[in-house]
């Protein structure tokens, strides 16, 4: 088991999140149930979303605000909720990655916030909610090589000093869940646009879903309702 801790600089930007582990996980590359389940979310959201919606939603202005406060650039870091919400919006569905991936998407795009899974036997020891040195290593899922990474920003840290998650934006190759993964550290991450009990909703419904296609059980390792 890991722990987690966030550093007072990140909370002090605004940003709230629950923090979590679900072990013994059945990760299949599809599931039909996931797949209706997807489709259903996809479908209900296409309803009403719009560029505009995307621009005027008060979650995702959340992450915007967030970012000026980190002196990040908004137009190259976008978030992964508002991402997806492009994605869903331009291409009229979602890419299908596995059950456990597939799930949070589902739950991000019905609650707007950014939510992220990694392989819990991948991590090197405990997990840091910081600010960046800079001198962090960061390999985003995908890349073939490092990427340089600036200082200032907040990130996932591990004990190896590996980025796990950049911002809320960028997930890395080292943690990503595959079929082969059985243990999870999952981050449901938003801003000060929305409360504990937003949070505790969400996370609510992350971990019935992952259990219902999934399977596991769960440990909360921070929750903003606990405090």
């Amino acid at each position: 088991m890991i722990d987690f801790d966030i550093s007072q600089d990140v909370l002090g930007l605004g940003l709230i999140g629950a923090y979590f582990v679900i072990e013994g996980l059945l990760v299949k590359n599809s599931d039909p149930g996931v797949d209706a389940y997807l489709s259903g979310v996809v479908n209900d959201a296409l309803k009403t979303l719009s560029d505009e919606a995307i621009d005027n939603d008060p979650v995702l202005e959340g992450f915007r605000e967030l970012h000026r406060k980190a002196h990040v650039s908004e137009r190259k870091n976008a978030s992964a909720s508002e991402n997806l919400l492009r994605f869903v919006l331009k291409k009229g569905g979602i890419s299908r990655i596995n059950t456990a991936v597939d799930v949070y998407n589902a739950v991000s795009i019905t609650s707007r916030l950014a939510l992220g899974a990694h392989d819990l036997k991948n991590i090197s020891g405990n997990v840091h909610l910081r600010l960046t040195t800079g001198k962090e290593n960061f390999i985003p899922i995908g890349a073939p090589a490092p990427k340089q990474i600036a200082s200032g920003e907040y990130a996932y840290v591990d004990d190896a000093n590996d980025i796990l998650c950049r911002l809320e934006v960028r997930q890395v190759e080292k943690t990503k869940v595959t079929a082969e993964t059985k243990d999870c550290f999952y981050i449901v991450q938003g801003n000060a646009a929305v409360d504990a009990q937003y949070i505790k909703k969400t996370t609510d419904e992350l971990i019935y879903l992952t259990k219902k296609f999934c399977g596991g059980r769960e440990k909360i390792l921070y929750a903003p309702w606990l405090d």
